[in-house]
């Protein structure tokens, strides 16, 4: 008989993505976890289920290397938001059509990105940056939004 775990809070995940970025810092030289907060309360404020809640604190665990995909695929989680993180997970080298399609067939995963999308392209966090980065992700948040078919932030 095996036996079930319970599955971890949205404390918990909390706790566990802020862990697992401990000592990462974002392009303006920011805390990690302030992002990830961000994201989170992006899609809390969006309506978003303690689910997608949980997919933002983790949106980008398995793609920077803080949590690895065994962790994942074994951790207390619903299997939705495994989906949802692995959905948002860019791949190496994968073509933005198939990324963006794969957040589009994902349950719950477009609430994700437009969170994450939505901070990464905060005029006040992408001031900080050089003109080249700022006009170069802000290119690349535009396609992305398109292809996504969200509208502008």
């Amino acid at each position: 008989m095996t036996t079930q775990q319970q599955p971890l809070t949205l404390a918990e995940v909390e706790a566990l993505a802020r862990a697992a970025h401990e000592g990462q810092t974002d392009k303006a030289g920011r805390p990690y976890a302030e992002h990830l907060a961000a994201v989170a309360e992006g899609v809390r404020s969006r309506g978003g289920s303690p689910e997608q809640q949980a997919a933002a604190w983790l949106h980008d665990a398995v793609e920077d290397d803080a949590l690895s995909r065994e962790w994942l695929d074994s951790a207390a989680l619903p299997q939705a938001v495994k989906d949802m993180v692995l959905a948002v997970t860019k791949r190496p080298g994968e073509p933005l059509e198939e990324y963006t399609a794969r957040i589009l067939a994902t349950p719950g995963a477009l609430l994700v990105k437009e969170a994450d999308l939505a901070h990464n392209a905060d005029p006040a966090r992408l001031s900080v940056l050089d003109a080249p980065t700022r006009e170069r992700l802000t290119a690349k948040y535009a396609r992305v939004r398109s292809l996504l078919g969200l509208t502008a932030p």
